[in-house]
C-alpha cells in the first residue's frame, strides 16, 4: 500500500508542476520571461534564463525556448492569455541547454526551429543535458532534447509574416562558438542571447574574452532602443554596459598582471574587481573567469 501511495503522489507531483511564469511587457511587440540570476537548481528548476515572444503579426517568433518542455508550454499559455496565436518560428541564440530545451514543445506545435551550426554536434550527442541532472524530475518531465533543423552559418534575414528579422552570426568565438543575435528593425529591438548578462557575473567557460568584447562592439553599432540579454531583467538601450564593463576591466587587469610577470595563482588573489562583488554569482564565477582570461591572454602577441 505504501508503494502504491508513493506512485500516486509522484504522478500527482509531475502533473501539478508549474513555474509560475509572468510575462513582462517589454515593448509594443515583445513580451519576455526573465529568470532569476542563479545557477540552475531544484529551486528555480531552470527558470534562470530569459525567453521572449515577439508578435510578428499572425504568429509569434520566440527567441530562446527556455530550459524545459513544461517551461515552454507554460510560457506559451501565459502569452496566449494576452493574445492567442501560434508560434511559427523559434530561434536559439546558442547551444547552452537552458536556452533551447523547450524546443520540443514548440516543434510539436508546428514551429520552425533555427539555431547556429554548433548544434550539428548536439544532434548525435548521447550526453545527458546539465538541466536533467540539476533540476527536479517534475520540472523536467516531458523534455526531450530537440535541436534546430535549420542551422545558420552566416548572417541573413528572414520574414516572419511581414516582419523583417535580421539574424546576425558572430563569425568568431565570443560567449560560445557560433553565437547569434537577432535584430528587428521595425521595433529597434535586439536580442543578444548570452552575449549580454545583467544582474549576475557572466561566464567565460566556453568563450573567448577578446572575441566577446568584439561582439559587444558589433551589437552597439546597431543602436537598438531595446536590448535584451540572455540573463538579467534590464532591457533598455544601455543593457550591455554591465557585461562590457566587466569584460573590458577583466581584460585590462589580467593583461597588466601578465605584463608584470604575475603568476596565475597570484593573479587569482590580486584581481578582485571589488565593484562587482555585489553582483549575483560573483563568488561562483569571478575567480574562474580570471583563470580563463589569464590562460587566453598569456598567449597574446
Amino acid at each position: 500500500m505504501k508503494t502504491l501511495w508513493a506512485v500516486v503522489l509522484t504522478v500527482a507531483e509531475l502533473a501539478a508542476f508549474e513555474y509560475g511564469l509572468k510575462p513582462v511587457h517589454v515593448n509594443d511587440k515583445t513580451y519576455c520571461f526573465f529568470g532569476a540570476p542563479e545557477v540552475m537548481n531544484t529551486h528555480n528548476n531552470g527558470n534562470m534564463v530569459n525567453s521572449c515572444f515577439v508578435d510578428a503579426g499572425g504568429s509569434y517568433l520566440v527567441i530562446d525556448s527556455g530550459p524545459t518542455y513544461l517551461y515552454a508550454k507554460e510560457a506559451h499559455m501565459q502569452i496566449n492569455a494576452l493574445k492567442p496565436m501560434k508560434v511559427s518560428h523559434v530561434i536559439n541564440t546558442h547551444v547552452h541547454d537552458d536556452h533551447w530545451l523547450g524546443n520540443g514543445y514548440f516543434l510539436a506545435q508546428g514551429a520552425t526551429l533555427a539555431g547556429p551550426t554548433p548544434f550539428e554536434h548536439a544532434i548525435h550527442s548521447q550526453e545527458t543535458p546539465r538541466m536533467a541532472l540539476r533540476i527536479s524530475k517534475a520540472a523536467y518531465e516531458g523534455t526531450t532534447p530537440t535541436v534546430p533543423s535549420k542551422l545558420i552559418a552566416q548572417s541573413g534575414s528572414l520574414h516572419v509574416n511581414d516582419m523583417e528579422v535580421q539574424i546576425v552570426h558572430v563569425d568568431h568565438k565570443a560567449h560560445t562558438s557560433g553565437d547569434l543575435f537577432i535584430y528587428i528593425p521595425s521595433i529597434k529591438t535586439l536580442f543578444a542571447g548570452d552575449l549580454v548578462f545583467n544582474d549576475r557575473i557572466p561566464s567565460l567557460r566556453d568563450g573567448d574574452l577578446n572575441g566577446w568584447i568584439k561582439a559587444l562592439d558589433q551589437i552597439a553599432s546597431y543602436g537598438a532602443q531595446t536590448l535584451i540579454g540572455g540573463h538579467g531583467v534590464r532591457f533598455d538601450a544601455k543593457a550591455a554596459e554591465f557585461t562590457y564593463g566587466y569584460l573590458t576591466r577583466l581584460r585590462d587587469e589580467v593583461r597588466s598582471a601578465i605584463e608584470e610577470g604575475v603568476t596565475i595563482d597570484a593573479a587569482l588573489e590580486r584581481i578582485v574587481m571589488g565593484e562587482y562583488k555585489s553582483a549575483a554569482m560573483y563568488d561562483v564565477m569571478h575567480r574562474a573567469n580570471v583563470e580563463a582570461a589569464y590562460r587566453m591572454l598569456e598567449w597574446e602577441e
